[in-house]
C-alpha cells in the first residue's frame, strides 16, 4: 500500500449518458492539492457548488449512491468513487456538467483507463489511513446482510452474494491486492440487474439511459418474442432483445464467470470511499447492497471522525482516557474554579459521552456549601453535567474554538442522593436529537453505579463574540 498522498499529473475527460437519468454528461478529472479528498463539481450550475464525497452527503440510494448539497446532486457515483480508490487516489476534483457521471459499460473501467491515461503524482503528505482496530459489524436481518470490517494491516475485500435464484446461484469473490488486480480483474465487471427487474426499474423513473451495452441482464423468466419486443419498445431501446440460450440477455458472454459477485465488491468499494480516508481493514460483506453499504460507510466514518478528534486534542495518549484536563482546556473556555469535569472516558461521535469530576474536599464551593456538612450543589453537578455535553458538542465542531455551547432549558432535573468529598461523579449523556446547532441531550450522574441526579438539556451552539481587539 501505498504510504504518501497520491493525486493524478494533468486534467482528462470523458462523456457519455448517465445510467438512471439518461442524460447527457462530461466529466473532467483534475489534479487537486494535498488533503484536498474527492469532490465533485457541478459546472453546470450557478456557482459551481461543490459536494464533498462523504457519507455525511449522501441523499439517496436507490439502485446507486446519490450524493449533494442543497439543490446540487451526482446520481450514481459508486463506479467513479471505485475507480479513484482502486488506483489509490487521495485528492481529485471531479467536474461534472451535469447530473449523473457517464455509465460507459456499466463498469470502472472507462473511469480506470482514463485516469491511468493521466498519470499519477505523488505528493509530500503521508496518507491518512484509517487503521481499524476493533471490529465493526452491520447487520439487517430482513435482507439477510452483513458487513464487517476487522483489523488488518492492509486493504483486503471478500464479497458474497446469494439471490437464491437459480439463474444466479451463490458466488463469492475477494480482492486481496489493489495495486495487482483491481485494474484487470474487477474494474471491468459491470452492473447487472434481472430481466423480471427492468420493467419495475423503468416504471420508477430508472434506467432511462440503460442498455445492452451497459448492464448485464440475467434472464430469471422466461418472455415470448413479442413481449420483449413491447419491453424493449417501453425502454426505447434500438437493439431488440432476445432471450439467447446461455442465461443472458441478447447472449452477452461475461467477462469473469463470477461478474455480478465482482461488480457487487465494485460497488462496494465505491460506497466505502464516503468514509473520506482510506482503509486499512479487512472486509467482508454477505449479500450487499446500497443502502447497506452506505450505512456501514456511515458507521465507520463516525470511527474515523472520533480518532482524527481525539488525535487533535489529545496530545499524550493515555490508557483508559479519552481526554484529560489538558484536552478539555483546548475544547472548553471554563476554567478554575468553574471547570468541573476532569477527564472523558468514553466518546461516540453523535451518541454519547461519559465524562468523570473527581470531587476533593478542596472544592471552593465546601466552604460555604454547608460548614461542617460538605454537599456538592445540585446546580453544580448540572453544571459538570453540562460541562461535559459542551465537550461531547464542540469536539465534533471543525473549529471548536471558534464556537460557544450556550445551554437554553435544563428539564426534568432530580437529585437523588447527596454528592460529597471523595465520590467520583460519572457523567453520562446521550444525543437525543441534533436539529442544526439546537441539540437535546439526556443526561444522567452516577456515583458507585448509584444514580445521583439526571435531567434533560437543550443547548445551542453559537459563534465566539469577536474579541474587542480583533481585526477582522
Amino acid at each position: 500500500m501505498l504510504e504518501q498522498q497520491r493525486t493524478i499529473a494533468k486534467p482528462v475527460s470523458l462523456s457519455g449518458i448517465g445510467l438512471h437519468t439518461g442524460t447527457e454528461c462530461k466529466i473532467t478529472f483534475k489534479p487537486a492539492p494535498e488533503h484536498h479528498g474527492i469532490k465533485f463539481v457541478r459546472t453546470d450550475l450557478g456557482g459551481n457548488p461543490e459536494i464533498p464525497a462523504l457519507a455525511d452527503n449522501v441523499v439517496d440510494v436507490s439502485r446507486g449512491t446519490t450524493i449533494g448539497i442543497g439543490d446540487a446532486k451526482v446520481h450514481t457515483v459508486e463506479h467513479v468513487l471505485a475507480a479513484i480508490t482502486g488506483l489509490q487516489i487521495d485528492n481529485i476534483i471531479i467536474e461534472v456538467d451535469g447530473i449523473e457521471p457517464p455509465v460507459g459499460d456499466g463498469s470502472s473501467l472507462p473511469y480506470v483507463e482514463v485516469l491511468e491515461q493521466a498519470g499519477f503524482l505523488q505528493q509530500e503528505a503521508p496518507k491518512d489511513y484509517l487503521i481499524i482496530d476493533q471490529t465493526i459489524m452491520h447487520h439487517e436481518d430482513a435482507r439477510q446482510i452483513d458487513i464487517v470490517a476487522l483489523p488488518l494491516d492492509d486493504y483486503r475485500v471478500t464479497v458474497m452474494v446469494d439471490y437464491q435464484n437459480p439463474a444466479l446461484g451463490s458466488q463469492h469473490t475477494g480482492l486481496f491486492d489493489f495495486e495487482k488486480e483491481f485494474a484487470t480483474e474487477f474494474a471491468p465487471a459491470r452492473t447487472f440487474c434481472f430481466l423480471s427487474e427492468v420493467e419495475d426499474l423503468a416504471k420508477q423513473g430508472l434506467i432511462k439511459g440503460g442498455d445492452i451495452d451497459n448492464a448485464v441482464v440475467i434472464v430469471d423468466h422466461k418472455l415470448d418474442d413479442k413481449q420483449l419486443q413491447e419491453l424493449s419498445t417501453k425502454l426505447g431501446l434500438k437493439n431488440k432483445f432476445k432471450l439467447g440460450n446461455n442465461g443472458i440477455l441478447n447472449n452477452k458472454e461475461l467477462r469473469f464467470p463470477n461478474e455480478p459477485v465482482r461488480h457487487k465488491l465494485l460497488d462496494l468499494v465505491g460506497d466505502l470511499a464516503l468514509i473520506g480516508a482510506p482503509l486499512k481493514a479487512q472486509i467482508l460483506a454477505a449479500r450487499p447492497g446500497h443502502k447497506a453499504n452506505v450505512a456501514f460507510a456511515k458507521q465507520v466514518r463516525k470511527l474515523y471522525q472520533q480518532k482524527k478528534l481525539v488525535k487533535k486534542f489529545q496530545l499524550m495518549k493515555k490508557e483508559g482516557v479519552v481526554f484529560d484536563a489538558n484536552a478539555i482546556e483546548r475544547i472548553l473556555p471554563h476554567r478554575y474554579p468553574f471547570l468541573l469535569v476532569d477527564k472523558i472516558i468514553e466518546l461516540e461521535i453523535d451518541r454519547r459521552v461519559v465524562g468523570v469530576k473527581s470531587v476533593t474536599v478542596n472544592e471552593p464551593y465546601f466552604a460555604g456549601h454547608f460548614p461542617g456538612n460538605p454537599i456538592m450543589p445540585g446546580v453544580l453537578i448540572l453544571e459538570a453535567m453540562a460541562q461535559t455535553g459542551g465537550v461531547f458538542l464542540l469536539g465534533s465542531i471543525p473549529n471548536p474554538e471558534d464556537y460557544l455551547v450556550y445551554f437554553m432549558q435544563i428539564n426534568n432535573a432530580k437529585f437523588r442522593k447527596p454528592v460529597v468529598p471523595g465520590d467520583q461523579l460519572f457523567m453520562e449523556l446521550e444525543l437525543v436529537q441534533k436539529k442544526s446547532k439546537i441539540v437535546t441531550m439526556k443526561g444522567k450522574a452516577f456515583v458507585n453505579d448509584v444514580l445521583v441526579a439526571e435531567a434533560d438539556f437543550m443547548a445551542g451552539i453559537v459563534d465566539k463574540p469577536k474579541s474587542p481587539n480583533s481585526n477582522s
